[in-house]
């Protein structure tokens, strides 16, 4: 793991090494500003790993502060062989983690969906095995406002139209299992599941036509979801769209029932490949949030003829309803034959962060790591001059400036106070600051009311109200 500043500047490289072959899925920055990563591992006990095998490769999760220290380590998994997908942060700080297990003892086909649920500490408190009589693969989840999870599914099974059962594992934890209910229209389709906060399955969809629909990636709007990846169908099953060329980027947005309310289809030609989504959010006058657009990113490959034009990330922009804005190819600096975007993240000042791999060869790759600061993003991010999140704060809150940083060419503050008072102007903190966000501590401060002041070299000064629980 390599931990960059808002700068671009290394702060820390780190390595967790099993015995044997582990790979790194997925991460998610935790509440506190730490990580919990999640990984798969053919690794016994021994060098950085502190539980047994269960058998085959298991679930690895890592729990770091934002220093890289390890805080706690878990190993999750069965007999059968397990692979790690997606991990979130729930509401009552908690997490999901998600993967696949193969060719389970309590599942239903050849590949099954394996979801868990820890609290913050790590203890086990539930396992669902979902599928079909077939293959299912997760591919992404994301949380949902009442702290539930929605999960992305990849799926080429059947429905088994069963009520499920339950029983119970080697630990104190039952695992609960799920059968398919819905039936695939095509070779592969999206599979889209809701659980709520305790696991437990809401509603399911399945979305597809009669070729190959592959699911990549979910995102949360302001009235409920939209689901995206690539398609190999015409129009047929409940696809409404066509095809162009090879594959053409699909999506589809839901209510928060999981009811269709449009979907469409975008082509760059060649294979085209979405590896991730952001929702771009703005207040209303009422302060309840609202979307105002929707940001794609990928790659596209050749398929079957001699690529005139090296790959390039794109990024693809999107209104409300799904109609395309603008689109644009990423070239960066260090731009090789092979360029394979791998996550876009929009950050809250409208600056976007593009990660991937670049290689003139497969197999000599390099991480490639591009921020953009793109004025048309920007225009659509609500302007502030501070910004105090989460609050109410429990243990540590992040500072965000609403004020534009030094560029180098004298505009902008170079350097920031944030100072922390009670509501009787007492001074209880005091720290200088370089950058837009910065954590502060709160654990010292009792219940009740506070002012935040930040004032930059610049001469310009802002407030805001800070409730610690």
């Amino acid at each position: 793991m390599i931990k960059l500043n808002q700068q671009g500047e290394q702060v820390f490289e780190k390595y967790f090494s099993g015995n044997n072959h582990d790979y790194l899925s997925s991460t998610v920055t935790t509440q506190d500003g730490g990580f919990l990563i999640t990984g798969s591992s053919y690794s016994g006990k021994g060098l950085d790993k502190k539980e047994d095998s269960k058998g085959g490769s298991d679930i690895w999760l890592i729990r770091i502060n934002e220093f890289g220290d390890e805080l706690w380590q878990k190993t999750l998994g069965s007999s059968s062989d397990e692979e790690a997908r997606s991990v979130i942060q729930s509401t009552d700080l908690g997490f999901f983690v998600a993967g696949n297990v193969q060719n389970a003892a309590k599942g239903y086909g050849s590949k099954d969906v394996w979801i868990t649920r820890l609290d913050k500490n790590g203890k086990e408190l539930s396992q669902l095995i979902l599928g079909g009589k077939g293959l299912d693969e997760v591919e992404k989840m994301i949380p949902t406002r009442d702290g539930g999870v929605l999960l992305g599914i990849y799926s080429r099974s059947f429905g088994m139209r069963d009520t499920g059962s339950v029983s119970n594992s080697q630990n104190s934890n039952p695992v609960s299992r799920n059968s398919k209910q819905t039936e695939n229209f095509g070779e592969g389709d999206y599979w889209i599941v809701k659980l709520d906060k305790n696991g437990k399955v809401e509603w399911e969809k399945n979305f597809g036509g009669k070729g190959d629909d592959h699911i990549r990636t979910l995102a949360l709007t302001s009235n409920g979801f939209i689901i995206g990846g690539e398609s190999r169908s015409e129009r047929s099953g409940n696809k409404t769209v066509g095809l162009e060329e090879g594959t053409d980027l699909w999506l589809i947005s839901l209510n928060e029932r999981g009811d269709e309310q449009w979907q469409k289809s975008y082509n760059f030609k060649n294979r085209d490949i979405l590896m991730s989504m952001s929702v771009i959010s703005g207040k209303q006058e009422d302060g309840s949030s609202k979307s105002k657009g929707i940001l794609l990113g990928g790659y596209t490959q050749a398929e079957g003829r001699i690529q005139t034009d090296d790959e390039t990330f794109w990024m693809l922009y999107l209104d409300t309803n799904g109609n395309e804005q603008w689109r644009k190819h990423v070239k960066g600096e260090s731009r090789q034959k092979e360029e394979r975007l791998s996550d876009l993240k929009l950050n809250r000042d409208g600056s976007i962060v593009l990660a991937g791999t670049s290689a003139e060869e497969l197999g000599k790759e390099n991480w490639k790591i591009i921020k953009l600061g793109d004025k048309q993003v920007d225009q659509l991010i609500e302007k502030y001059d501070i910004k105090i999140y989460p609050n109410p704060v429990s243990d540590y809150a992040y500072v965000e400036i609403g004020f534009d940083p030094s560029t180098g060419s004298g505009q902008g503050f170079k350097e920031a106070d944030i100072l922390l008072y009670d509501m009787s102007g007492r001074q209880l903190q005091s720290l200088t600051t370089k950058n837009k966000v910065t954590k502060i501590n709160t654990q010292p401060l009792v219940q009740g009311a506070y002012l935040i002041t930040i004032k930059t070299d610049t001469n310009k000064t802002a407030n805001a109200k800070l409730i610690k629980k």
